[in-house]
This record gives structure tokens, sequence and C-alpha cells, in this order.
């Protein structure tokens, strides 16, 4: 069995400068373009799930996992990762691997 073992990138996650009035997919769409890092370490996690046999996944299981993880490794700054972009992440893990689909539920998103 593999076990992830993740270079952790210390560096605090940054926030997009004044949100306003952004829609939630404006907001993930901004955060994931100054943190790409993040959805990659939610891949590694998810490959090493899928490695283990695990059938189901849930996003905010791996999020907790993250905070778990970084909560550790920083100092300063409260490490924040926004439940808002949760769904968003796990229909872009989809995007990038289908075969993942069965693994994640997801409902209809009813505001952009």
């Amino acid at each position: 069995m593999m076990t992830v073992q993740l270079e952790l990138p210390i560096a605090a996650i940054r926030q997009p400068e004044n949100p306003g009035r952004l829609t939630i997919q404006e907001r993930f769409e901004a955060f994931h373009q100054l943190n790409p890092w993040i959805l990659e370490h939610l891949e590694a996690l998810t490959a090493d799930c899928v490695e283990r046999g695990l059938r189901r996944i849930g996003i905010g299981m791996l999020f907790e996992v993250m905070r778990w993880q970084y909560g550790r490794a920083t100092r300063g700054e409260p490490w924040k990762l926004n439940n808002d972009f949760r769904s968003r992440y796990a229909r872009r893990l989809i995007e990038l691997h289908p075969e993942w689909s069965p693994l994640f539920e997801t409902r209809k998103i009813l505001t952009a």
C-alpha cells in the first residue's frame, strides 16, 4: 500500500483581493488561480484513497485531512480553506479524472 507523503507548501494560502460581490464560482476561480497546489494535494489524497480500495470519498473528509496536515505544519496565521469551495473541488477532480465520478456524491449547483 502506498502512503501519501506530500511536500507541504508551507506558505500561507493566498486570498484574492476584494472578492466583493463575486459569485462563489468566481471566488473559487480566483482562489484556485492563486493556490493551484490545493487541487494537486486533493488529487494526491484521492489517488491514495483509490489505491487503498475506498469506493466512496467525501470531499469534506479530504478538506479536514488537509486542514489537519497544514495546521500542524504552519505557524502564525490560521490556515483557512473555505467550505464554499468543496463542491467546486469535487467537480474539478471529476473533470480531471472521470473514472473518479462514482467516488464523490455531487448535487445540482443552485447558485453560481
